[in-house]
């Protein structure tokens, strides 16, 4: 909720409920943010799932709206997807009309997954990945991939691409950053696209705030919704923030006041 507004600010006031976007100073009571960073919270929306809700959508939307341009009827692969971004993923997926393939390491994961929308699950812990996506599109390969995790997956994912496929390269949370072979790019007529919600919010702010409204409009029709794994008040952040590491956490963990 705004406290202060800065000088000639005029699009916000103090009072209204606000989702703030900052890198920095989001472990506190109060923060600093730049007006222009700042979203219009609706009505219906309450404080947990608004912050869970800009990077994850935001990212995510951008990626298969603006950069692969999924269509109705493709076949869409998620990986790591029980995560924040993953489950956006997912249930923006479905919105757009895709089969939402979701790959992760546990079938508790994956249960996460099913409800949330997935169609197809795949435990890429337990099962071949390959064989797996062979099975579930009948040999055609996967229109996209949402790649948030880099590691050993991607290669794998990469050679199950359809013909003229986008790869999407959102982040590498296993650690490592692939190196992939790039015939396999030339062989399928993929492409391979890099998706950094970051700078095209500074790139494209005007896309950027269209997208936001098209995404609370999604929110309030409820077709999509933040997966809430946990609320912890704010002098147990490091204890949140060791759940994120040790991988127990699926969806996104909220910070209370």
């Amino acid at each position: 909720m705004i406290k202060e507004i800065g000088e000639g600010v005029t699009r916000i006031k103090p009072g209204d409920r606000v989702i703030a976007a900052s890198t920095y100073g989001g472990f506190a009571e109060e923060m600093l943010a730049d007006a222009d960073k700042v979203i219009p919270m609706p009505d219906a929306m309450e404080f947990v799932p608004a912050s869970a809700f800009v990077l994850t959508y935001g990212t995510s939307y951008h990626g298969l709206k603006d950069r692969a341009q999924l269509k109705a009827g493709e076949t869409l692969l998620v990986l790591g997807a029980s995560g924040g971004v993953g489950l956006a993923a997912i249930q923006l997926g479905k919105v757009m009309g895709a089969k939402v393939i979701a790959a992760a390491s546990s079938d508790t994961k994956l249960q996460v997954c099913r409800e949330n929308g997935a169609d197809e699950l795949i435990n890429y812990a337990s099962e071949d990945l390959r064989a797996r996506v062979k099975a579930i599109t009948a040999g055609r390969g996967l229109d996209v991939v949402y790649d948030p995790v880099g590691g050993p997956y991607s290669e794998p994912a990469l050679r199950d691409m359809a013909w003229k496929g986008r790869f999407l390269v959102v982040g590498f949370a296993a650690g490592d950053i692939p190196k992939v072979p790039l015939n396999l790019a030339l062989l399928k007529g993929c492409s391979i696209v890099g998706v950094f919600w970051g700078a095209f919010t500074r790139a494209e702010p005007e896309n950027n705030r269209r997208n936001n409204e098209e995404l609370l409009q999604m929110y309030v029709a409820g077709n999509i919704k933040p997966h809430i794994h946990a609320t912890y008040p704010l002098e147990r952040a490091a204890e949140a923030l060791n759940e994120v590491l040790n991988k127990r956490v699926s969806g996104k963990v909220v910070l209370t006041t």
